[in-house]
């Protein structure tokens, strides 16, 4: 099989599909890659690292679509990229189609197999390409509250772990899953005191056993939500539903109880948000105020830490990669291999069913399809 590797086109994205081992790891495996030139160098990989690993380096994208049989990438493609997509290709990458209906619409009509990263699911319920990025997400939002807590950035002007005989800051955090517990872990150990709403008992268990005093394991009420909310300086929401769009557990009333200077970091905007008041930003600019709260809501958030996150992500994806490049589709759906949740169309058809309903599509079962 001829694997493309395309350069990043959305803004502010400096990652890559594939790192140079992951490019030696395919040609081992008797299939040959081709990458764009310069894809590789936001993430600390020059041309002649992929050439030295096998690679056939090409100028343009448009090489990269119409001669190859899949390709690997990071972020869903943009609407310049739609047109280079030949019908009957395979697209390995972050979708997130729930929250996008036009991209659905868009590669349902250019006839793809879309594998979508963030629903491939292990049979423990896990999901082993999207936890990199969650962990990074995570434990940048940690960083981000402590940065946007400064008043020149926008925040109420308290230190996040305070000083002695100082109040610590209050981190409202919601969803304990990979990405909340690792925000936890940073905003714990940087002394802010940290609320985790959960409805997951057995999740919220398990963590009262490895986190520290300062995190404030809850369970998911109404009432106990909206209170710790009223109270909090910084809230942050991770909140993930394979393959479906994000419920908007934060209302817009629920946004003008909050304290002037609050600020709300949104990890799951890339599936619609968790908030009413969010939408995408960039890194460029990363933030908006709505009420007096500061919204940082940046669709890409790992994108900020290419070396870190595109290793993270190759060393999760290449094992899956190379299923898909060794095996026939039939084998792989009918084998019961994780990647098969993780196809979410097949010419022209959705077989995700998150995604169907999220647009009101049609959904075909995919041993109905091969």
């Amino acid at each position: 099989m001829l694997i493309g590797i395309p350069k990043e086109v959305k803004k502010d994205e400096h990652r890559v599909g594939l790192t140079p081992a992951g490019v030696s790891a395919f040609n081992e495996n008797k299939h040959a890659v081709m990458i764009q030139k310069n894809a590789g160098i936001g993430s600390g990989y020059s041309n002649n690292d992929y050439v030295k690993a096998g690679a056939t380096i090409v100028k343009d994208a448009n090489d990269i679509y119409s001669e190859t049989d899949m390709i690997i990438k990071v972020k869903e493609p943009i609407p310049e990229e739609y047109n280079l997509i030949k019908p009957g290709q395979i697209l390995f990458t972050y979708f997130h189609f729930a929250s996008n209906k036009n991209l659905t619409i868009a590669m349902l009509e250019r006839n793809i197999t879309a594998i979508a990263y963030e629903t491939v699911q292990l049979d423990d319920g896990s999901l082993p390409l999207l936890a990199p990025m969650s962990e990074i997400a995570g434990r940048m939002a940690g960083q981000l509250a402590a940065h946007y807590l400064n008043i020149n950035y926008g925040g109420k002007g308290n230190l996040i772990g305070a000083v002695t005989g100082v109040n610590p800051a209050n981190i409202l955090i919601i969803g304990a899953g990979n990405a909340g517990a690792n925000a936890a872990k940073i905003c714990s150990g940087m002394g802010g005191n940290t609320n985790l709403f959960d409805i997951n008992l057995k999740r919220l268990r398990y963590l009262n056993d490895i986190m520290p005093d300062n995190v404030n394991l809850l369970y998911f009420t109404e009432y106990e939500f909206k209170k710790a909310l009223s109270e909090a300086d910084v809230v942050i929401g991770t909140i993930y539903l394979p393959g479906a769009k994000t419920p908007k557990i934060i209302t817009r009333e629920m946004i003008k109880t909050l304290q002037p200077k609050t600020i709300l970091i949104d990890v799951c905007v890339d599936q619609g948000g968790c908030s009413e008041t969010s939408h995408p930003t960039t890194h460029s600019k990363p933030t908006f105020t709505i009420n007096e709260v500061v919204h940082y809501c940046v669709a890409n958030m790992p994108g900020a830490f290419p070396q870190t996150s595109t290793i993270a992500l190759s060393n999760a994806t290449l094992k899956y990669g190379l299923e898909i490049a060794n095996n026939q589709l039939k084998n792989i759906i009918y084998g019961n291999s994780p990647i098969a949740k993780g196809i979410n169309m097949i010419n022209g058809k959705v077989t995700c069913k998150p995604v169907s309903e999220a647009h009101n599509l049609n959904y075909y079962p995919l041993k109905e399809l091969i």
